[in-house]
């Protein structure tokens, strides 16, 4: 039988790469959400599902998840043979600084109209991706999703774990089967061109300055797009645990589970890029954690995720893409 995903942001970084792997398996209808935000240039995301069109197993709905009319039309037809992920958000940590009340609209105002559509249709699944930024700051590493106890520091972070709630809420109240996974740093090609990877390497490869934010020293688990897209995969059929009179929810790191300082990541893209970084140094930002580090264990327990793609590889695979893009 068919299976539906209705993906919202797919013509992103990650979701046109799980567009990707959706469509190549010739057994999913997909339908994709985006309004194609200038956060950054439109010509980027549309190249990434260039290779679909004319497909007739996808479907582009170009509007904001929060508008009735885009709704609607994604939602057209939609039933218990539905699979909603929810990549969609207004992004970055800095940015939400300086427009909190948009975040909010976009990240939980959005994933609750999501959740009624969902509700209504009665579909088979709603998936979210959230973020380890909902971790905040907490020294008691490798973060583990049973940590109860989160203080996220930005409005991006507390937008993202808002979203998770209402997801959890939707699961009790209305039994709908749920997933939250959180992603740690994700990389790879067609990555977005604000986030540090991306940004460093285009600057270290024309010769500008990049800034780095503080001593060097803070630390991120770096995963690699493809090991992600593994485990989203893996996600959309998982075994659904529930509770009598409730839906399923539970919630999976997806990392790579090992953490790189700041200083050795330009090292590595210094490296790769074949050139010297020129590097000014900054004050740290506000909103921005000291470190990211996920314990995987539950996610290889119960999604098989084994995340294999180290930084090397990841920055090689990435600056293959970029150089045929440029």
């Amino acid at each position: 039988m068919e299976r539906h995903a209705i993906i919202t942001g797919g013509a992103g970084f990650i979701g046109s790469h799980l567009v990707d792997r959706l469509l190549g398996e010739g057994t999913w209808k997909v339908t994709v959400i985006d309004n194609f935000d200038p956060f950054y240039p439109r010509v980027v995301k549309e190249a990434n599902l260039a290779g679909h069109h004319g497909d007739p197993a996808f479907t582009l709905v170009e509007g904001e998840i929060g508008d009735d009319d885009t709704l609607d039309r994604a939602f057209a037809g939609a039933g218990a043979g539905t699979t909603v992920i929810h990549l969609a958000a207004k992004v970055g940590v800095r940015p939400s600084i300086r427009e909190p009340l948009e975040y909010h609209r976009v990240n939980a105002t959005g994933t609750l109209k999501l959740l009624e559509r969902a509700r209504a249709h009665r579909v088979a699944h709603f998936v979210l991706a959230s973020s380890s930024s909902v971790y905040g700051i907490n020294p008691e590493v490798p973060w583990k999703e049973t940590i109860g106890d989160l203080h996220p520091i930005s409005p991006y972070a507390a937008t993202k774990l808002a979203a998770e709630q209402f997801v959890q809420v939707y699961a009790r109240l209305h039994a709908l089967d749920t997933t939250v996974l959180r992603f740690f740093t994700v990389f790879g090609p067609r990555q977005r061109p604000d986030l540090a990877i991306h940004s460093f390497f285009r600057k270290v490869k024309e010769g500008l300055p990049i800034q780095q934010f503080g001593d060097g020293t803070t630390r991120r688990d770096y995963t690699f797009v493809g090991d992600i897209i593994d485990g989203v995969r893996a996600a959309l059929d998982r075994t659904m645990e529930r509770v009598p009179g409730h839906g399923s929810f539970e919630i999976f790191n997806l990392g790579n589970s090992r953490t790189v300082p700041l200083r050795d990541l330009i090292v590595a893209i210094e490296r790769e890029a074949g050139c010297k970084a020129a590097v000014e140094k900054l004050p740290e930002q506000s909103g921005d954690v000291p470190q990211t580090y996920a314990d995987v264990g539950k996610a290889k327990r119960l999604l098989d995720f084994n995340p294999h793609t180290d930084l090397k590889e990841g920055l090689r695979l990435f600056a293959e893409w970029y150089g045929a893009m440029h």
